[in-house]
This record gives structure tokens, C-alpha cells and sequence, in this order.
């Protein structure tokens, strides 16, 4: 494994149950603060969280990012195959790291079953049953939170000087899970962090193949426009 994605697989994996665990013993009322806001707040949360589903970033992102970065990247003296090529490139690395965080975050709730916030005067918000195969015991990680920790972590990647920006757009779809009674908040932190983390992993594995990153003196994937040629 590369250096510098062992150390930073490495971070992540610490913020993660750095803020996990500090979440959890006021997961239950932060939720319950979050649901008692004005209604009209509610509302407005319930329409920004449905663009945090998996396939919603799967089938928009694709013609969203490969017109972005013709238009901003590929001009001039390229060729129409070499466009072609990175169009696909590119494209492949989001449905690669979207689908990847599907995967795992699947698995994870399988395995942890957490109880929904919608369980919660029945079971707390520590109740955990694993292997239950239903949708109201599978709150650990956020799903939503993972999809636009992967989508808006892919796009950090690839454009880091926006990277402040796609960053605030993971945590205001993260922050309106809880805020309609979905997740608990370190449900939202863990999955935020896991498509994050798998974003800068499949960069590494592009950076490797010389696809649309090179790793700088750092061993950092930077994409190819970043780096002198």
C-alpha cells in the first residue's frame, strides 16, 4: 500500500472514531433537538436530503462531470480520443468510488443494525441488532451521508481548489438526515467519513494506473492539471 494512503486512510479512520464516539452520548438529544426545529426548517431539510441517494448521485453525476471538465479542462490541442478517453476516465472514477461506498455501507449497516431514530421510544438510541434485514435497523452509517461523502469527496479531488465548497455540500446533506429524524448524528459523521475516505482511496488506484491524477512529491494524488507535465 502506498505510504501517504496508509497514513491517510489511517487519519480518517481515527477522525472517524474520534467523532463517533464523541457523537454517541448526545446522539439522542441532538436528535431530538434537531426534529423539534420550526417545521418550515424541517420541510426545507426534506426536500435538500433527497438529492443524497445513491442513485440520484450515480446517474446525475455522470453528464454533470464529464461536460464540467471538457469544457474547463479539455480544449485546444487534445484530441477528440484523448477527450473521449479522459471522459471515461473520469466517469468511471465516480461510479467506481459511488458504488464502492454503496458496497461497504451496506455491509456496515448489516452487520451493526442500529435503530432508527424512528425506533427510539422503543428501543433508545443504542439498540443494535444485527443481521435484521429491515430498513428501520439499519441507521449506522448514514447512507445519504456516505453517498455525498463519496460524490462531493470525488469532486474535492478532482477540483481542490473548490474543495471548501463540495465539502460544505456533504455536511448540509449530512446535517438534514438528522434534522428529519433519519439518523443520529454520528450515524451522519461515519458515513460522511467513509465516502470520503473511499473517494481518496480510489484516486490513489487511478494516481497508480496514471489516470486523470499523478501522485505529487508528497505522494498525494493531484489530478493531472495540477502537476507540471
Amino acid at each position: 500500500m502506498n505510504r501517504s494512503l496508509a497514513t491517510s486512510s489511517l487519519w480518517i479512520l481515527a477522525a472517524t472514531a474520534i467523532l463517533v464516539v464523541a457523537l454517541v452520548p448526545f446522539d439522542p438529544l441532538i436528535s431530538q433537538r434537531a426534529q423539534g426545529l420550526p417545521e418550515v426548517i424541517v420541510t426545507v431539510n426534506r426536500r435538500i436530503t433527497d438529492f443524497g441517494t445513491f442513485s440520484w448521485m450515480i446517474y446525475g453525476s455522470g453528464l454533470i462531470v464529464i461536460l464540467a471538465y471538457i469544457l474547463h479542462r479539455m480544449s485546444g490541442s487534445e484530441t477528440l480520443a484523448g477527450r473521449a478517453r479522459t471522459a471515461w476516465r473520469l466517469s468511471l472514477y465516480f461510479f467506481l468510488t459511488i458504488g464502492a461506498t454503496s458496497a461497504l455501507v451496506h455491509l456496515v449497516k448489516l452487520v451493526v443494525g442500529r435503530a432508527r431514530p424512528a425506533l427510539f421510544a422503543e428501543h433508545g438510541a443504542y439498540s443494535l441488532t444485527p443481521f435484521a434485514y429491515d430498513d428501520l435497523y439499519s441507521s449506522f452509517p448514514s447512507g445519504h451521508s456516505a453517498a455525498v461523502g463519496a460524490f462531493f469527496g470525488a469532486f474535492s479531488m478532482v477540483a481542490p481548489r473548490l474543495r471548501p465548497l463540495f465539502l460544505m455540500g456533504a455536511l448540509t446533506i449530512g446535517l438534514s438526515r438528522i434534522i428529519v429524524g433519519a439518523h443520529y448524528p454520528s450515524d451522519v459523521a461515519a458515513g460522511l467519513l467513509l465516502g470520503l475516505w473511499t473517494a481518496i482511496a480510489t484516486a490513489f488506484v487511478f494516481a497508480r494506473q496514471d489516470w486523470l491524477f499523478r501522485f505529487d512529491e508528497r505522494g498525494w494524488p493531484l489530478p493531472k492539471s495540477f502537476l507540471p507535465k
